[in-house]
């Protein structure tokens, strides 16, 4: 077994939920990811929308039984010592598909190695295993502080949003839609008299585009004199999925150096994005007719590498007002297309 160490640590992170063209949604999952050498674990993972089991949104007594299993304090929930580092992101079955690891202990060194694809009691390591994934040997007491630490903090995110309009039957919508994905939503003309307690429940507050500026600077100093900052968000067109691709960016708590999407460009027939792990990446673009009705278009679905990307936009889909949104299972961007001059698309 490899002598080499390995650095441990954690880092929050999402699975970014949303309404989708097919009229699917998918579900908001905050969690914390293992962060191996620098590096979240998950990106070692190309194409897998998983989240680890430190989700926000478990029961504290669940949630604490999965750092004490980590910690080798409890039995493996899996036969042969394995546990679950990523699962499923929208139910708890093994039968969906995980990735699992034998954790051991080494001295006073934390080892996970034999890393596989696991969907029944027990996996096949020739045919199912990554082979070039670890083992990660961790140091003891870096590893145990860590998840330790995890026991004494607040693990939960706030998921709620405030939706802030002059015509609340406008945010009745994305409202709804943020619900279906699991993120609380509210609707109001303004914040004043909200408990300082319940504004510090809110992660993002969005503002529709009617709302005149002194009624945000009301709002904005409202949450001031709750002593949170809140993320604002400027809804960009009265389009759901665009909306709840605003927000979702809003809540991401992960840190930028640790994202995997980290720029999203767009003017007149082409999209740049750059990413900083291969994965998978999904471009949508929205715009508005002269009847107000919504168009969607999907114009790219596949695996990009590390880098730097330019992705062709279908003239149809982008005419006129648009935007596009660019996703992968951890993050979402959104940009107005812009027309008529160059920009830098690296």
């Amino acid at each position: 077994m490899s002598s080499e160490y390995a650095t441990f640590g954690l880092a929050p992170a999402m699975r970014a939920g949303g309404v989708l063209t097919d009229g699917d949604c998918q579900v908001h999952r905050d969690f914390v990811d293992f962060v191996v050498d620098g590096r979240p674990l998950l990106f070692r993972l190309s194409d897998l929308d998983a989240v680890s089991p430190l989700a926000s949104d478990v029961p504290p007594a669940i949630f604490t039984a999965q750092v004490r299993g980590l910690l080798l304090e409890a039995d493996a929930p899996l036969a042969g010592g394995r546990h679950v580092i990523y699962g499923c992101p929208e139910c708890e079955s093994i039968e969906c598909g995980a990735v699992t690891a034998l954790i051991e202990r080494d001295g006073d060194d934390y080892v996970w190695r034999d890393f596989a694809w696991q969907t029944g009691e027990r996996p096949d390591l020739e045919l199912n295993g990554y082979h070039g994934m670890g083992p990660f040997r961790f140091r003891g007491p870096e590893y145990r502080g860590a998840l330790s630490s995890l026991l004494d903090a607040d693990a939960g995110a706030r998921r709620r949003v405030l939706l802030i309009g002059a015509r609340g039957s406008s945010l009745a919508k994305p409202a709804a839609a943020l619900r279906a994905i699991g993120i609380g939503a509210d609707i109001a003309r303004d914040a004043a008299g909200v408990p300082p307690d319940e504004l510090r429940s809110y992660g993002a507050v969005l503002f529709g585009r009617a709302v005149p500026e002194a009624a945000r600077a009301a709002v904005r100093a409202s949450f001031r004199g709750a002593g949170v900052e809140v993320a604002q968000v400027e809804g960009l067109a009265p389009i759901v999925p665009l909306l709840v691709a605003q927000i979702e960016h809003a809540l991401d708590r992960s840190p930028v150096e640790l994202r995997r999407l980290t720029r999203l460009v767009a003017a007149d027939d082409e999209a740049g994005v750059e990413v900083t792990s291969t994965c998978r990446v999904r471009l949508t673009a929205y715009r508005r007719d002269r009847l107000a009705r919504t168009h969607a278009h999907d114009v790219f679905d596949g695996v990009l590498p590390t880098g730097h990307h330019r992705i062709p936009l279908q003239a149809g889909a982008v005419r006129g007002t648009s935007f596009v949104v660019a996703r992968t299972s951890g993050g979402v961007l959104v940009e107005p297309v812009t027309h008529g001059g160059r920009r830098d698309r690296r």
